[in-house]
This record gives structure tokens, C-alpha cells and sequence, in this order.
């Protein structure tokens, strides 16, 4: 008897190892610290689920998926999209359609920020799931600001006062910088006043709306080639360049213009010196805009979909796990609910106790949605490049400007 009570608690221990399942997610810094955090709790809720993580860097891990989706292999069950890259890959035809049964992901669009659904949506199909948002935000050295007497306020106004306190600023603090780069600047404005049913760089008819004639545009670019013939910014480059980095570091930057999720970042290790001395207000002009966004998606040659999307709706749906996320890196919670936390009332440390999530949670509410096309990362670069001959002297904006509505639209008709 004994004997055969062993032998059934065997097959009953081997029938639940046979149905363990493992699944692969393929994510990029700093979500894999957010997946790392997330597994146990994950884990405790399916047990019978192993979670394995790949990480690779933001590039990589999306020049990595754009092969896997295109040759049909060697994507996981489970991967990380940034907003920027949805739509190119729901062109493709290479994720799961989570509007469908057994999905039925559609249902979960009211749990969440209104403009993040509209983004990962393609011709009706839903590709992806978001999991953060950044809304944007001016971050702002308290401390130079004081040393100028220029109030925060000042510098936000309009982008014209932003110029002109900017310039006070400077002169209060010999050696520092009003911006890390002009670029920025420019990209904020393309990015900001964009009419429903517009994407960033085409209409909804695929419509180039790149060009001088385009005031958006011609804003974007006069405007930062003022800041850089003002001598404002430290041509430091783009976010995360090496000389951008060096620039947070030695403490020379009066101001940033970023996603929330980079106060995250200057406490951790890009200025995390100067704890105390940032804070945080909304962008120039009364505007708001997004600064990106992640998104979890499942290939279509996935093998473990159910627990694939067991996983993201973990992830993106589990109100604990959401404010986890956000006390793990900063980055902003896509579930609506996450962000009525107590969490969000209380002060922020690095921002010298200012309550700067209540701040971000109203820009996210007041975030328009975007079209989203398959051919924004490549007019993206088009545009960065065309307001980079602007801002170094080789080109005027309309040249600049025109030539890349040409580029962009010669891409287009390939």
C-alpha cells in the first residue's frame, strides 16, 4: 500500500514538472530591472510558470527583434516594444493581434492612460500592451535659477521667456549651460499642439507633414537655432551620448527637458551629487507631450502564449506590480489605477522633497493621442538630421526643412 502511494505521488510530482512551462521575455535597461523585481511576486501568483529574462541594449534588442519577427524565429515569448518601434512592427505582421480571443486584450483599454492604447493600435489590430509612459516634463537647477533671480515660472511661460530667463541664468553662472542640446528643444516642439488625428510626421493618410511650410516644424527648428546661436546649450548631443552624460555629471546643466522617468535616472547615477538641488514643472507654453513609452507584445511565433500573456497582464495590469515598477525606476505606471497611490501624494527625495508625481500625473491626463506610422523611427532621424545641419551652420531651416519632406517621402514610395 505504502509502495503505491509512493508511486502515485511520483506521477502526480512528474505530471506537475511536465506541465511547468518557461517563459522567455526579451526586454531593454532599465525594464529588466523592473522584470527582475517583478518575477517573484509573478511566480508566487503561477508557480508553475519559470520566467527568463534577456537583455540587450535599447538598439540592439530592437535591430534583434526586427530580424527575429521578419525571418520567423528567434524572438521571445514575450517582448519589450518602445512606443516609437510599435507600428513598424505591427506592419510587419509579426506580433499577436491582442484584440482577439483569447486576448481579448480590448477589454482592459479603459484601465489604462487614454492616449496609450490609440498608439498601440495599427489598422485595428492591437499589437501591444503599454506598461509606461513619460509624460514630459522641464526638470531645473534650484539652485541657479535662485543665483540669477529667475523664478521657475519665468522659465516656462513661453519658450520666448524660456530663451531670455535662460540667457540670465547663464550669466549667474559662469561655465554652466541653460540645455544639455538645442535638439531637444526642436524635438519637444515637433512633438507638442499636434491636431487630432495627426501622428508626429504624418497625417492619417500618410501624408508627409514635414516642411517649412508646416509652422510645427518651422518652430521646432527656428527655435532651437536660436538657443544654439545664443550660446545656450553645451552641444553635448543626444540623451545618454557620452558628452551628455559628462555634462550631468559635473553639474553645468541649468535645465533638462525629458520624460518623468529621467529624475529616476539623476538619482541614480547621472547626477546623483546633486540630490536636492532639481526640480520639476511642466513644459513651456502650458504644452505637454510624451517622451515614449514601453509596450509588451507576443510574437506570433511564440510557443507559450497563454503564458505569455499571463506575464504582461501581470505586468501592465497588476496595480501592486505597476507601483513597483515605478519605485524601481522611476518609470511613470500606464495603469490609471497605480498612480491614485498614496505613492504619488508624497514628496520626492532626489527633488528635494517636491511632490513632482502629481505634477506628471496631470501632464498624463492631459496627453493627446497620436497616429502612429511605420515610418516614424526613419523620418525621426531624417528631421534629427536636417535641424542638425541647421544648428551647425550648413543649412537655413526651410532648406533644411523641405529636404527632408523629400527624403522622407522618397522612403515612403519604397
Amino acid at each position: 500500500m505504502k509502495k503505491a502511494l509512493v508511486l502515485v505521488a511520483l506521477a502526480l510530482a512528474s505530471g506537475a514538472l511536465a506541465q511547468r512551462t518557461t517563459v522567455t521575455i526579451g526586454v531593454y535597461p532599465n525594464l529588466d530591472d523592473v522584470v527582475k523585481a517583478a518575477i517573484p511576486g509573478f511566480q508566487k501568483k503561477h508557480p508553475n510558470i519559470e520566467v527568463k529574462l534577456v537583455t540587450l541594449e535599447w538598439a540592439d534588442h530592437h535591430t534583434a527583434l526586427t530580424t527575429a519577427l521578419a525571418t520567423g524565429s528567434g524572438a521571445q515569448d514575450v517582448v519589450a516594444v518602445d512606443f516609437g518601434y510599435v507600428a513598424r512592427f505591427a506592419e510587419g505582421g509579426g506580433l499577436e493581434n491582442l484584440a482577439n480571443a483569447p486576448y481579448n486584450g480590448n477589454s482592459l483599454k479603459n484601465q489604462f492612460i487614454s492616449y496609450t492604447f490609440p498608439q498601440a493600435t495599427h489598422e485595428g489590430k492591437l499589437v501591444a500592451i503599454p506598461t509606461d509612459i513619460g509624460p514630459g516634463t522641464m526638470f531645473y537647477r534650484t539652485d541657479m535659477l535662485q543665483k540669477a533671480g529667475v523664478k521657475p515660472a519665468d522659465l516656462n511661460k513661453s519658450w520666448d521667456a524660456y530663451i531670455e530667463n535662460g540667457k540670465k541664468v547663464v550669466a549667474a553662472n559662469p561655465g554652466a549651460f541653460l540645455i544639455p542640446d538645442a535638439s531637444t528643444v526642436s524635438s519637444i516642439i515637433i512633438r507638442t499642439n499636434i491636431p487630432a488625428g495627426q501622428g508626429v510626421y504624418f497625417d492619417k493618410s500618410n501624408k508627409v507633414l514635414v516642411g517649412a511650410d508646416n509652422a510645427r516644424f518651422m518652430s521646432a527648428c527656428t527655435t532651437a537655432k536660436r538657443v544654439r546661436d545664443a550660446k545656450l546649450d553645451a552641444r553635448a548631443g543626444g540623451a545618454f551620448s557620452p558628452e551628455w552624460t559628462t555634462a550631468f555629471q559635473k553639474g553645468n546643466l541649468a535645465t533638462e527637458f525629458s520624460g518623468a522617468w529621467l529624475a529616476g535616472h539623476l538619482q541614480n547615477w547621472l547626477a546623483k551629487d546633486f540630490s536636492g538641488k532639481w526640480n520639476a514643472q511642466q513644459l513651456p507654453g502650458g504644452t505637454f507631450a510624451s517622451w515614449g513609452g514601453s509596450f509588451y507584445a507576443i510574437p506570433t511565433q511564440s510557443k507559450n502564449k497563454t503564458a505569455a500573456w499571463q506575464l504582461i497582464r501581470y505586468l501592465t495590469t497588476d496595480r501592486d506590480q505597476q507601483i513597483l515598477a515605478f519605485k524601481t525606476t522611476g518609470a511613470f505606471p500606464a495603469l490609471k489605477a497605480a498612480s491614485d497611490a498614496p505613492l504619488f501624494n508624497e514628496g520626492v527625495p532626489y527633488l528635494a522633497n517636491q511632490k513632482a508625481r502629481t505634477l506628471w500625473r496631470t501632464a498624463a491626463s492631459r496627453i493627446q493621442p497620436l497616429e502612429v506610422n511605420k515610418l516614424d523611427p526613419v523620418a525621426e532621424e531624417i528631421v534629427n538630421t536636417a535641424v542638425g545641419s541647421v544648428l551647425d551652420g550648413t543649412k537655413d531651416c526651410t532648406s533644411a526643412l523641405n529636404e527632408a519632406r523629400t527624403l522622407i517621402e522618397r522612403r515612403a514610395r519604397r
